[in-house]
């Protein structure tokens, strides 16, 4: 199944003891049929709540404002839609996440939109087998199966996860997994019920660098043998030039740079980009130089640039307004950042 995302000023508001903050602030955004994009920043920039917007999963009392349209096109008959919306034949319509009710969005998580979390430890249920867990996700969408064949489906799921001797596998508990073994089971669950939108949450955080490698080249090859759409959250620069097509890179929650991974790196627009890629570990011995300061908390943002007080190239003018994204010195309109300097 092939799908896409259009994300239109989407806004994401906490309520807090000192009022609403927006984590998520007026984002926009295309993830394209089979392309992967990546999201990249600090931790506070606002990139796991965006992700669990997308999937319905806010903390109570979150309010989420914009819109958030999924496009799917799919071969065979959508089955078990309780909330009255199945298409039949090759197009389904699209849906706005945003307004989607419960109903729908417990029909459309898992089989249209799937997502992989940062701790497999804490996703995974530590009480159940692991094969019964990958089981389920295809029962809740695939209801009508027998037995027998949802346990099929789910060992070709762990298989095709690159899960060696999946049934003996499917028999064990998360704690009797490596690692990278849980992050597998992971990547098997959000794929069984075969979705069009993969949103993987920096599933690479707590591996090894071997591991590391050998998830993402399971992901790269999964994304286009199944023709994925991958949103892939992360903070490694590394990781974002192996495997997206293209980079968002957000700052107390906006979008501040965005454009092709490799036109992004190489020349970078905004100065928070820059200082990213000074402060990332490379084989050369060049000093590493920290970005000094933090995020800012959400309710107590400055005016105008939110990175203006940690910006070594900060002017009178950037305290005036947020900046609007503009195209980076003057090229192509699919580089753009959020700077004055960038022109």
């Amino acid at each position: 199944m092939a799908s896409s995302l259009d994300i239109r000023n989407l806004t994401v508001e906490l309520p807090t003891r000192t009022g609403w903050v927006r984590p998520v602030n007026d984002v926009s955004f295309l993830l394209g049929e089979g392309e992967s994009l990546g999201v990249v920043g600090e931790s506070g920039s606002g990139k796991t709540m965006l992700a669990l917007s997308l999937m319905g999963l806010l903390p109570p009392g979150a309010r989420c404002h914009g819109e958030a349209w999924l496009a799917r096109k799919r071969k065979e008959h959508a089955r078990n839609d309780e909330a009255g919306s199945a298409a039949k034949g090759n197009g389904v319509g699209p849906t706005n996440l945003v307004v989607a009710g419960p109903a729908e969005m417990r029909v459309l998580r898992g089989r249209d939109v799937a997502m992989i979390f940062q701790e497999p430890m804490t996703a995974l249920n530590p009480v159940v087998r692991v094969g019964a867990q990958v089981e389920e996700a295809i029962r809740v969408h695939e209801p009508t199966l027998g037995a027998s064949e949802i346990r099929d489906r789910s060992l070709r799921a762990l298989e095709r996860a690159s899960i060696s001797e999946p049934v003996m596998r499917a028999r064990q508990y998360p704690h009797q997994l490596s690692g990278g073994l849980r992050q597998r089971v992971m990547i098997a669950m959000a794929l069984a019920a075969g979705p069009g939108v993969l949103i993987a949450d920096e599933p690479t955080t707590a591996l090894d660098v071997t591991v590391q490698k050998q998830v993402l080249e399971l992901l790269t090859a999964l994304r286009r043998e199944l023709h994925l759409s991958m949103l892939f959250i992360t903070h490694d620069l590394g990781v974002v030039a192996q495997i997206t097509d293209r980079v968002l890179v957000m700052y107390a929650g906006r979008i501040i740079e965005q454009g092709p991974t490799s036109e992004v790196l190489r020349h970078p627009g905004h100065p928070y980009t820059e200082g990213l890629l000074r402060a990332a570990p490379r084989l050369t011995r060049d000093k590493i130089v920290p970005i000094p300061g933090g995020v800012p908390a959400l309710d107590a943002l400055p005016s105008g640039c939110t990175f203006a007080p940690r910006c070594a190239r900060h002017l009178n003018e950037c305290d005036r307004a947020v900046p609007e994204l503009v195209s980076v010195n003057g090229e192509a309109e699919n580089h753009r950042a959020r700077c004055i300097l960038a022109q």
